[in-house]
């Protein structure tokens, strides 16, 4: 698996403080997955946050340090974008991406079981 297991502690430790939310950790993406109360919510892969947000927020997220867009069969994905570290060493930006990941989860749709 090919993720930073710091950067996999560093999530891991600030969603445990997270009040009335469920985590699962599963292998995905070439990475790792949380998935809070059933719902893909953010990603490690190799050293970028993966994050799920709000589409809306779209024009505000991709004017941060760091934001890659999320390009899948040549289209960018609205709503999901990479993070290089330099967009979350600082842990006030840590924290922006960790909220608008699990604010969004609040209402995301989980996808279907296969």
């Amino acid at each position: 698996m090919a993720y930073s297991i710091e950067l996999a502690d560093r999530v891991r430790e600030w969603l445990s403080t997270v009040d009335h939310i469920e985590v699962e950790e599963k292998k995905m993406f070439s990475g790792l997955a949380f998935l809070v109360n059933g719902k893909m919510c953010i990603n490690i892969s190799h050293e970028n946050l993966m994050c799920r947000y709000n589409p809306e927020l779209e024009e505000e997220v991709s004017a941060k340090t760091g934001f890659l867009p999320m390009i899948m069969r040549g289209k960018q994905l609205k709503g999901y974008c990479y993070v290089e570290p330099a967009g979350y060493r600082n842990p006030s930006d840590f924290g922006y991406w960790m909220k608008i990941c699990l604010e969004y989860n609040k209402i995301a749709k989980a996808s279907g079981k296969k």
